[in-house]
């Protein structure tokens, strides 16, 4: 598919997520994951990437959004709202409520999900926390956090993941206008083209 809408790019990656998941090995589940996460805990985080949309959209509606977009999005959440020793709490407890089956809770999840995105007016805002952002470029950052973690599994359990290239290309190019708006793009650029490896512990957070 190509012009893939945001809506239509959350409903490719949460169902490649969920491909991901229904194949993890029962071994599988209490091993490394990312950081200091297990892989149930890995899931149990990328889960939120869904669920939230419903609980946000769920919330009263701001009156005026102060995030345009998902460029500024992350620098507006990671520099003045995150706090990574909550974000890996979470991370744990949601992994630990995931239920027994998690591929039918997960199924049954997106499907509320994208009817309730799906049915949105035109230029819905969402409230974040103290944010608000216009709804397309909230599930653009939830289609970026399903992406990369899909990768995360993939590359934790060593199972292939089915995520589009479309989808894939477009997690790219945000991640190079985040670094862009970090000035880090040069560094980027020079990566991508072979010419230094980026330093160590380098990200766009």
């Amino acid at each position: 598919m190509e012009n893939m809408t945001p809506l239509e790019s959350f409903a490719s990656a949460s169902q490649s997520f969920i491909q991901l998941v229904a194949r993890i090995g029962p071994d599988q589940w209490d091993a490394p994951g990312l950081g200091s996460w297990n892989v149930r805990a890995l899931v149990g985080h990328t889960r939120r990437a869904i669920l939230t949309v419903g609980l946000y959209l769920d919330a009263p509606e701001p009156a005026a959004a102060t995030v345009a977009d998902a460029v500024h999005y992350y620098p507006a959440v990671f520099d003045g709202y995150t706090d990574h020793e909550a974000v890996a709490e979470r991370g744990e407890q949601a992994g630990r409520e995931l239920p027994a089956d998690p591929v039918a809770e997960l199924t049954e999840l997106r499907g509320r999900t994208l009817a309730l995105a799906g049915g949105m007016p035109a230029g819905r805002l969402v409230p974040v926390g103290p944010l608000a952002v216009p709804l397309p470029e909230y599930l653009r950052t939830r289609v970026f956090e399903l992406t990369v973690h899909v990768l995360d599994l993939s590359r934790a359990t060593g199972i292939d993941h089915t995520l589009d290239a479309e989808v894939l290309a477009d997690s790219v190019a945000l991640a190079a206008r985040v670094a862009a708006l970090r000035r880090t793009a040069g560094e980027v650029l020079f990566a991508l083209t072979g010419r230094s490896a980026l330093p160590t512990g380098f990200s766009i957070f």
